[in-house]
């Protein structure tokens, strides 16, 4: 395998890579990621449809995710800026835990992985603080990229 890492430049200095080059195509990014919590607080939730005294607990990491997904470039600082066309954000119930998937959407020159990612990390942050009154014992996991499309290579898990 001789791939080299893009964000290096050859005296191992960090460089944001030039884009402005390559043409514009449709890109698609999607992420996924759980909050596993421990079953007596998982059960307590769920009877309570997932609603704290801080509002909505679904619905606030859905919006957290979304604006995180929108500024992923100030949080990471070799991403760049991408006009984003579409942020979708689910989260459903599983077996003690919260399955958060994230998909993104855009029309550039790079791709939307780290969006997609960062989407779901924070949808996953705003759950365990919005719980974490409840237990300590919540854990945040497999977090990871499912598919991706547009640009020089698809990926799909």
């Amino acid at each position: 395998m001789s791939k080299n890492l893009t964000h290096l430049d050859e005296a191992g200095k960090a460089v944001m890579v030039d884009v402005s080059n390559k043409e514009k195509s449709d890109r698609m990014a999607m992420a996924s990621g759980q909050v596993i919590f421990p079953k007596e607080v998982f059960d307590s939730l769920a009877s309570q449809e997932f609603l704290g005294k801080k509002g909505s607990i679904l619905q606030t990491a859905i919006l957290a995710g979304i604006q995180a997904a929108k500024r992923t470039s100030e949080l990471i600082p070799l991403c760049h800026q991408i006009n984003l066309s579409k942020i979708d954000i689910d989260i459903f119930p599983k077996e003690r835990s919260l399955e958060i998937v994230c998909m993104v959407k855009c029309q550039d020159r790079t791709g939307v992985e780290m969006e997609a990612l960062t989407g779901v990390s924070i949808a996953a942050l705003t759950i365990y603080d919005m719980c974490k009154a409840l237990s300590h014992d919540i854990q945040i996991s497999d977090i990871q990229l499912e598919q991706k499309t547009g640009g020089k290579n698809d990926f799909g898990r």
